[in-house]
């Protein structure tokens, strides 16, 4: 980990780098990737599965069968603990929804704006050695929503040819049809150009490692939209005197045991908790499964003491953080200050975990500072918004003049003519 005592504002910019990649390498193995999928379709993602997950599987699609077979390999518990955490998320989205609004701008001209939702829509979802069940609920349950007519689940099976089955029960749970056995790079050509069992889509959803967040931005050349550009997971967290550092050491190692390319920063204005909280992190890291991972993660991240909390939010501000957690004792007062971050968890007890599995807020975040100009995925993320409007007869009376004068001052003639025309009727 690397720590920094009160660095001046010049070299915070320097501090607020994410870990690079070769982009270069990485772009054109997703170019070739998608240039074997769309050659060869199914039989390029088969090749695929035995060559990234070493995986033998005869159909892409899951079967009905397996669907099926995995209510009884998840636990009553587990299945017990999705089920509440999908009734959170459907409460919190279901909010989202608007009623239609309809506005008279001057008299006989009425606009107003409906939603319709996003016919096809792909998710993904990462398998390997962290499989994202939860992320199935965070996609699938405002896709369902928003009333997206034809969800596509894509994930990459493991060693034996199968799909985690919590992956399985909650896409089933969501109301998803189409699972399919295929992952990374691949799975995202397959959504974008379709093969013989996975149909284009119209938007991409979905986290991953560098390959797939690669790959959903060359999707963008074909015409398929995407969430986001996401990338590792990374969450910032500001502590003051007041802060438990036993919470922000674990908050921390929640969001580095993701993997090697995720990154934690801890800022702190107490240098009792500052020392403390790096104490209880050597000392947590070592009791993880995944402490490899973290350590990694952790070797790309900052520790900085800062003399005020409000230093601290301009810090935060420049970062851009995908999660940032406020352990302070008036979190409320500086909650007008965040300008840019992806999701906000305020005071001692809001773990980060509570966004990411269970209270409700979507997880599929902003990452790479891209909360600057991003949000989160919510129902809006799977909806488009068409803008209607109706001028009546006396509507166009009492616009036409400014349409008139405002067209032949741009030159456009034609623009004119078709108010000119129906004023002279």
């Amino acid at each position: 980990m690397k720590i920094d005592q009160y660095p001046n504002q010049e070299k915070w910019q320097e501090l607020t780098k994410r870990p690079a990649f070769t982009r270069e390498e990485i772009s054109k193995t997703i170019r070739d990737i998608f240039s074997e999928v769309e050659k060869n379709g199914d039989k390029a993602l088969l090749e695929f599965n035995k060559k990234f997950d070493s995986a033998e599987v005869e159909n892409i699609t899951v079967s009905i069968e397996e669907i099926e077979n995995s209510k009884s390999l998840v636990s009553q518990e587990l299945k017990e603990a999705i089920q509440q955490a999908k009734e959170n998320i459907t409460k919190f989205h279901a909010s989202q929804q608007s009623d239609i609004e309809k506005i008279e701008t001057t008299k006989g001209v009425v606009c107003w704006r409906e939603n319709r939702a996003i016919e096809k829509v792909g998710i993904y979802i990462p398998g390997g050695t962290a499989p994202l069940f939860s992320t199935v609920l965070m996609l699938a349950i405002p896709a369902q929503l928003a009333g997206c007519k034809e969800i596509v689940l894509c994930s990459p099976p493991d060693k034996n040819g199968n799909i985690n089955p919590a992956i399985l029960y909650a896409a089933q749970l969501c109301g998803v049809a189409k699972i399919c056995k295929t992952g990374g790079a691949q799975a995202i050509a397959a959504m974008t150009l379709r093969t013989e069992s996975i149909p284009n889509v119209y938007k991409i959803f979905g986290p991953g490692n560098q390959f797939v967040v690669a790959a959903k931005e060359y999707a963008q050349n074909y015409g398929v939209a995407i969430d986001m550009p996401a990338g590792p997971s990374e969450v910032l967290v500001i502590a003051d005197e007041q802060a438990i550092p036993v919470f922000c050491a674990a908050d921390l190692l929640s969001q580095a045991e993701h993997g090697s390319d995720s990154q934690v920063i801890f800022i702190s204005t107490d240098v009792k908790v500052f020392n403390e909280t790096i104490e209880e992190i050597e000392k947590q890291v070592k009791e993880l499964p995944r402490n490899e991972f973290a350590q990694q993660s952790l070797n790309n991240s900052h520790f900085i003491l800062l003399n005020t909390i409000e230093e601290a939010i301009e810090f935060s501000n420049l970062y851009a953080p995908e999660h940032l957690i406020l352990a302070l004792n008036d979190f409320e007062r500086y909650i007008p200050s965040i300008q840019n971050a992806g999701s906000v968890f305020l005071g001692n007890y809001s773990c980060e975990s509570a966004g990411d599995y269970a209270s409700g807020t979507n997880h599929t975040l902003p990452t790479n500072g891209f909360a600057k100009n991003y949000s989160g995925v919510s129902l809006d993320s799977f909806v488009k918004k068409i803008t209607f409007q109706h001028l009546s007869k006396e509507g166009l009376q009492n616009l036409g003049k400014t349409i008139e004068i405002m067209a032949a001052a741009e030159g456009l003639v034609a623009h004119k003519n078709a108010v000119t025309i129906r004023l002279n009727q």
